[in-house]
């Protein structure tokens, strides 16, 4: 029974004590170990398990201290009375005439828009070309623990656990404010400010606030599909603007908006920089149309060849732009630390509503963030990153054009993605199967287009290359090159 109960401790990255605590607290609260169960003693347990008599007597004394067993003096670990086991009752369901019609309640759901989500086998995948994926190799795992010890300090968890209170908040807005914007040439007061989770909850906050029947956005095409899927489900006419080698087109279509979404700084997915002879366009076009750009910043800094343009947002002197980005790309999404900027009133109805959403973000990530910038770790994972992203640029570039010299592209100089526009007619689905059954993984442009026809008659990739290991970029470029040429030659027939 024991051994079924409390398997042997395997050796991963979980300590042993915690395995076995875990295994007992859930037989416990499962009911597999009544109250009043005489416990192995330490020495048989240590034996059981494969761990060391010391390990043993630490998880006791650790179950123990929690109130899940008790010690009888010469008599052994018994587990406690007043444990009660946690099984759910099993209700008998309603009969199917007495349940609701879903389909009727239901609001219609995004469901059929255009996503570039990524197949659950990913991982494991050899050449994962694909963009915004965390790499725990990357990840400043050192610098990031003191700075989450510090932020569980006693005086610190002071200032994230209360609720309704914006101790936390502030202190990671006054260095936002102080060491990140300034950077991309923004200045701004804590009122302009507001810290949300991620870019994702910033885009459905701002299309609900500014979303009224009829409202037009334009956005780029190719452009990031989730905003754009978001404001079209808030009811927004989403109008699509061409995009260029110097960034979005201002169309005559342009002129017909309410708001114009655009992706600035590495344009999303083909990695152009909007001029700045497009930007004194758009923001002189804004104020003659009476209009709002919402600038999505979102691989901010990373420029490695050459120095980068300041934010839309700094040019900006008639407060015509909403300025949004996250700690993610640097970090990791799994913070889910974003962040607006805009005037303030536009901020303190944007923290009204987001209060019908959530009470308050969570204020451990934000404390430790606001110390990984405040001690210069930030700063340092900027450089190393603009080094590494350097160094895979130039691996890509030259391994694409040795291995696919008949595609087009151009050379990223800041970011971590490559637009591949094919040669010839290909079926981008077939493409991205026989690539994923070859090991390898890249984002379809027909994503990216609001009509999938549009990308299919413009056939291109986006290949991500930030995650990867540098010794896997030009074998897997090769491996690609033989998907396509083989897929080509297919298709011809």
């Amino acid at each position: 029974m024991w051994r079924q109960l409390l398997p042997k401790a395997r050796r991963n990255d979980e300590p042993l004590q915690v395995q076995l605590c875990v295994a007992f607290v859930t037989a416990i609260l499962d009911g597999r170990l009544p109250a009043g169960t005489r416990l192995p003693s330490g020495r048989d347990l240590a034996q059981l398990t494969g761990v060391s008599r010391n390990t043993a007597v630490l998880v006791y004394e650790r179950l123990s201290a929690e109130g899940y067993i008790e010690s009888r003096l010469r008599d052994g670990f018994f587990v406690c009375s007043d444990i009660s086991p946690t099984q759910a009752t099993q209700e008998p369901l309603p009969a199917p005439s007495a349940q609701p019609d879903w389909q009727q309640r239901l609001k219609a759901t995004a469901h059929m828009a255009p996503w570039a989500d990524r197949p659950t086998v990913w991982r494991r995948v050899r050449y994962p070309f694909i963009y915004g994926q965390f790499d725990p190799r990357q990840f400043p795992l050192t610098q990031w623990r003191q700075c989450t010890r510090q932020a569980n300090e006693v005086k610190a968890v002071d200032r994230w656990w209360q609720e309704g209170e914006d101790a936390g908040n502030a202190q990671l807005i006054d260095q936002l404010i102080r060491r990140v914007l300034p950077r991309r040439g923004i200045a701004a007061t804590r009122d302009q400010v507001l810290l949300t989770l991620g870019r994702q909850q910033s885009f459905y906050l701002l299309a609900r606030l500014l979303v009224r029947d009829g409202a037009r956005i334009g956005f780029e095409e190719p452009g990031y599909m989730d905003p754009r899927n978001v404001f079209a489900y808030n009811g927004a006419q989403v109008v699509p603007l061409p995009v260029d080698e110097q960034g979005v087109v201002p169309t005559a279509d342009y002129a017909s908006c309410d708001y114009l979404y655009c992706t600035p700084g590495y344009q999303c997915p083909t990695g152009v920089t909007l001029s700045p002879q497009r930007r004194t366009t758009l923001l002189a076009m804004a104020a003659q149309h009476d209009q709002v750009i919402i600038e999505d910043d979102d691989d901010p800094e990373t420029e490695y060849d050459g120095q980068a343009l300041p934010a839309l947002k700094a040019q900006d002197g008639n407060e015509r732009v909403i300025y949004l980005s996250s700690l993610s790309k640097l970090l990791s999404p799994g913070l889910g630390i974003g962040y607006i900027v805009a005037p303030a009133p536009v901020i303190e109805q944007l923290r009204h509503l987001q209060r019908l959403m959530i009470r308050q973000i969570p204020g451990n990530n934000q404390v430790a963030a606001a110390l990984f910038i405040q001690q210069g770790h930030y700063d340092r994972l900027l450089q190393q990153a603009r080094e590494k992203l350097a160094q895979r640029a130039a691996l890509i570039t030259q391994a694409l054009r040795a291995h696919l010299p008949e595609a087009t592209f151009i050379a990223p100089t800041g970011g971590a993605t490559l637009w591949l526009r094919l040669p010839h007619c290909h079926d981008l689905t077939q493409l991205y199967m026989e690539g994923l059954a070859q090991g390898v993984l890249f984002d379809p442009s027909s994503a990216f287009y609001m009509d999938p026809a549009v990308g299919a008659a413009n056939p291109a990739m986006r290949l991500g290359f930030g995650s990867m290991a540098k010794d896997t970029i030009v074998p897997g470029i090769e491996a690609l090159s033989r998907v396509i040429h083989a897929h080509w030659q297919r298709w011809k027939r």
